[in-house]
């Protein structure tokens, strides 16, 4: 059986920063690195809320990127 062995984990922030001629949301992404893989989701959520007091624009979403390695 196949695992999946995390090897970073990234927070990206996605802000939407106004609207396009069509009425379609304009979204602009920050992504931070270096994520603690072992963080929790409630750490990252406080981390994002704490990072988004330092911005204008209006938060569209909060993601996590996991990336890992497949081992047989």
């Amino acid at each position: 059986m196949a695992q999946a062995v995390v090897t970073s984990s990234k927070l990206r922030l996605v802000f939407q920063v106004g609207m396009d001629d069509d009425g379609k949301p304009v979204l602009k992404s920050k992504t931070l690195s270096n994520i603690q893989k072992s963080a929790t989701a409630d750490q990252l959520y406080q981390a994002a809320q704490a990072l988004i007091g330092l911005s204008n624009d209006t938060l569209s979403n909060i993601e996590r990127v996991d990336n890992a390695d497949l081992l047989a």
